[in-house]
């Protein structure tokens, strides 16, 4: 058996006439970091989607951390970090509250990381979610993905629609995190 964080083999998937992947074959290992680069509906979205368990393969396998993320949900996203340019959260609650809502679905959470994410974004905790603006959500959606330290990271678009000093300390975040813990990284983005 691999040791791969992530591997696919020959995975298909159409939408009606439009094929968004076409035997696609890819295996990560820990600590790799992968770039998907393409324009939009080029099928990056649709990729994550399958690693997430979102999307059932039509044909071929998607394995994540040994598993099929169709079959055992629970083991394989309590281990992902997942960030996209849809930034839903609860409107009504602060952002700490929103920090120990989440926190309680991850005994991985780690406490000092999240308050220096918290710093490092230069984030008030007491702000209600829904008086932040657009790069803040952005911040506090990273903080939520990186806090309880997933093994594995999947970032779709999580720069776009941000100016250029939030995506700087974004991606800063980003690299930090691969640097300093050898995280597994996929990123995608239609931005080089």
């Amino acid at each position: 058996m691999s040791n791969a964080v992530i591997e696919i083999n020959s995975l298909c998937r159409r939408f009606r006439k439009h094929t968004a992947l076409d035997r696609v074959n890819l295996q990560l290992e820990r600590g790799t970091v992968l770039g998907l680069v393409g324009e939009n509906g080029a099928g990056k979205t649709t990729l994550i989607k399958h690693l997430l368990g979102l999307f059932k393969a039509q044909s071929g396998t998607v394995r994540v951390f040994g598993m099929d993320p169709i079959q055992h949900p629970r083991e394989v996203l309590s281990r992902i970090g997942f960030l996209s340019e849809d930034r839903d959260m609860p409107e009504w609650m602060t952002i700490r509250q929103y920090m120990t809502y989440t926190q309680a679905f991850y005994p991985t959470w780690d406490v000092a990381y999240a308050d220096r994410l918290i710093s490092q974004f230069t984030l008030d905790t007491r702000q209600k979610i829904k008086t932040l603006s657009r790069g803040q959500r952005a911040k506090v959606a990273l903080l939520m993905a990186l806090a309880y330290k997933p093994d594995l990271l999947l970032f779709d678009e999580p720069s776009s629609g941000l100016d250029p000093v939030v995506r700087r300390d974004m991606l800063g975040a980003i690299v930090r995190t691969i640097a300093e813990e050898g995280r597994t990284v996929v990123l995608s983005s239609h931005l080089l």
